[in-house]
């Protein structure tokens, strides 16, 4: 399986939003294809430069070397408008639940209240203010995506939009999560335990930005095969909402980090933007078939939540 590598330019951050459908046709095209057949893509000259990846990443790595008790006051469920913000421990995620917990910690980025408090330590001083940078950044990256996904599908751009509004708010769950991978020692890992246990995503799209290499992808005759890591680019794949809205025409793919062979002492991160619709979206199929039952986007992703993270 190849990953395909689809020019963005035209839509691009970099570029006005206003692009006639008819420069869109091409673009849509292929981004139909490579959904249909593979679920995964790369984009490129999409406007998030290099540079502003490295700094988030970077100032998220200096917010994972903090000692424990720096980052726990910042955990998950601990803020009462958004249970799924903040920062989440080694070994508390299992998101194969076959697999022991995995080897990695997180921060979700799920909220964007005022209330909302953040690491102020003088290290981190500037986690908030670049976090919110590069959610907004993302935010306008995926409305541009949604209008070619739904051209591609031969939808009003609308379809997709008006179930994206609200972006940002807590009655939507999309969410920037900073992923970090710590250094292993494979022979002390559990039995079966990996880095990131095979999944596939919640909602709409995902947009992951790597920092190494250690991703694999499931093709279609059930093998992983490891996706590149390409300067530049933004990878992103099909989510499980987005394969039930459109009746399996978009596939969403199972993909996992395992751990790394022995010896390798190096660590990973990642910065994976995940786009849900607003949680009153009912979900239902687009082509009119009854293949899945409808459901709330909001309703699905606690239901998935709770596989991940047990009751919450």
């Amino acid at each position: 399986m190849s990953i395909p590598v689809l020019d963005f330019g035209a839509c691009g951050l970099q570029n006005d939003p206003d692009v006639s459908d008819q420069q869109l046709c091409s673009l849509s095209q292929d981004m139909k294809t490579a959904f249909t057949e593979v679920g995964f893509a790369f984009l490129k000259n999409t406007g998030i430069t290099e540079e502003e990846v490295a700094r988030v990443l970077d100032i998220s790595k200096k917010f994972f070397l903090q000692p424990e008790e720096l980052k726990k006051p910042f955990s998950r469920g601990n803020f009462p408008n958004n249970r799924n913000h903040g920062w989440v421990s080694m070994e508390t995620e299992r998101l194969n639940p076959r697999r022991p917990a995995d080897l990695k910690e997180s921060f979700n980025f799920a909220s964007l209240h005022p209330d909302i408090k953040w690491p102020s330590s003088e290290d981190v001083k500037d986690f908030q203010e670049i976090l919110t940078s590069f959610y907004q950044r993302c935010k306008e990256l995926s409305l541009r995506v949604l209008r070619v996904m739904a051209l591609s599908l031969g939808l009003d751009p609308e379809v997709l939009l008006s179930t994206h509004r609200f972006i940002g708010t807590d009655v939507n769950g999309t969410t920037l999560r900073s992923l970090y991978y710590q250094p292993v020692n494979s022979e002390k890992a559990k039995q079966d335990q990996v880095r990131c246990g095979e999944h596939s995503d919640y909602g709409t799209f995902t947009l992951l930005f790597q920092g190494s290499e250690g991703l694999q992808v499931q093709n279609r005759s059930g093998e992983f095969v490891c996706a590149p890591c390409i300067p530049g680019t933004v990878l992103i794949n099909i989510a499980d909402l987005m394969q039930r809205w459109t009746s399996d025409q978009f596939v969403s793919v199972v993909h996992r980090v395992l751990l790394p062979s022995n010896g390798d002492s190096s660590t990973r991160q990642s910065m994976a933007f995940f786009v849900h619709p607003d949680d009153e979206a009912l979900i239902t199929c687009c082509d009119g078939s009854n293949k899945y039952p409808p459901i709330t986007a909001g309703d699905y992703l606690a239901e998935r939540f709770k596989n991940s993270y047990g009751q919450t």
